[in-house]
């Protein structure tokens, strides 16, 4: 029996590599005589950099930033050569052709650095959080001859439009009385009368790794909807509207881009950070879920598999909107492949046709006591469902 393991992240308790591992030596014990792929998922979130750097051989790097409250943390990025990315995976970053085979290309985790996994929940607001430490990783990912930078966006902690990150390289935010306001979260906003300076002529192509579509303002903007999870208070919503109109009108009037700008799909993504990049840097977004699948080799994975095993923290209607285990699982089911999810919780309106669901987390448990024991009740439910 061939059985593909391939879970997301636990959120706040278990890595996507972490629950892999569980998951393969829970089966090994059970089942000694299967054939086991473990393959961790990631969005762009917590471990996109570390996932992907190490199916394509390359190296981790360290280093300590600003963090989204402005204190260091010690974030990391990975450099891999260009022709140990899978060939499909390089298609998607559709990169100039004057990038040789043997560039060093950089993926970076904005989460390491910008993330609200980074702060307490007394510390998410993101009138005060920043970007600057996500620019600060892209500056030490150039000096370190990076042809170009593939930025996955998930699990971030702001709302600052990238300026934070543009601010790190090289953009100035200057006050009316002549001062520079470094970095310019949006508490600091009011005070930015212009914007002076540009990023280096060096600086790279950006891809953005990204699965959402909301413009950068509106109902369906970044602070609307990811606003709240971030900290942000429903009655401070439309002063942060306004705000981030002012300032993403002033970046726009200052590097001769269309208001419209603010409109295009994905322009909200992680708090603007790909409004910031694609009007500042030439950013271009990637569909995230088909280029970690390709760089994984998701597809060839599941042809092979008997089995598929996924799962992550909490399994529920969104999870089924084409990313992560809900759109392996709905593959693996055109496939007729034999499908379970394991989840701590799993929340679906109406499940899929012969979808076998498996929450292991007992109902009478607290949620906090759940994420500290995620690894015993994942090897416990596994042990009993196989």
């Amino acid at each position: 029996m061939r059985v593909l393991i391939a879970f997301d992240k636990f959120k706040d308790s278990l890595t996507a590599p972490e629950a892999c591992a569980i998951a393969e030596e829970a089966l090994q014990k059970k089942q000694p005589d299967w054939q086991l792929t473990p393959c961790p998922l990631t969005d762009g979130g917590e471990g996109f950099a570390a996932i992907l750097t190490r199916t394509s051989q390359g190296e981790i790097h360290q280093h300590t930033v600003t963090g989204p409250r402005r204190t260091p943390v010690d974030a990391s990025f990975g450099i891999v050569t260009l022709s140990n990315i899978p060939a499909q995976a390089r298609g998607l970053l559709d990169l100039p052709p004057s990038i040789a085979d043997s560039a060093s290309i950089a993926l970076i985790e904005m989460a390491t650095a910008s993330g609200l996994a980074l702060l307490r929940d007394a510390e998410r607001d993101p009138w005060h959080t920043t970007t600057y430490g996500t620019g600060e990783l892209i500056n030490r990912a150039i000096e370190l001859g990076a042809k170009a930078i593939i930025l996955g966006v998930g699990g971030s902690a702001t709302n600052d439009l990238g300026l934070g990150a543009l601010n790190a390289m090289g953009l100035c935010f200057n006050g009316s009385n002549g001062n520079t306001i470094s970095p310019p979260t949006p508490d600091t906003w009011s005070e930015i009368g212009t914007l002076t300076g540009n990023l280096p002529a060096n600086t790279p192509p950006i891809r953005i790794a990204c699965d959402v579509d909301n413009p950068l303002l509106g109902t369906n903007g970044a602070a609307a909807i990811y606003g709240p999870q971030k900290g942000l208070l429903a009655t401070d919503l439309p002063h942060m509207e306004k705000a981030s109109k002012r300032l993403a009108t002033l970046l726009c009037d200052h590097q001769d881009k269309p208001l419209a700008s603010m409109n295009a799909p994905g322009a909200g993504a992680a708090g603007g950070i790909a409004f910031g990049l694609m009007t500042a840097a030439k950013a271009r977004l990637l569909p995230g879920a088909d280029f970690v699948g390709a760089w994984l080799d998701v597809e060839s994975h599941l042809a092979d598999a008997d089995i598929v095993i996924t799962g992550e923290g909490c399994f529920d209607d969104s999870s089924l909107n084409g990313k992560g285990p809900g759109a392996l699982a709905s593959r693996a089911l055109e496939l007729t492949k034999a499908t379970h999810v394991f989840a701590g919780q799993i929340a679906l309106t109406s499940a899929p046709e012969n979808l076998h669901l498996h929450a292991i987390t007992p109902a009478e448990m607290s949620l906090p006591e759940a994420l500290r024991d995620a690894s015993r009740l994942l090897t416990s439910v596994i042990n009993d469902k196989f």
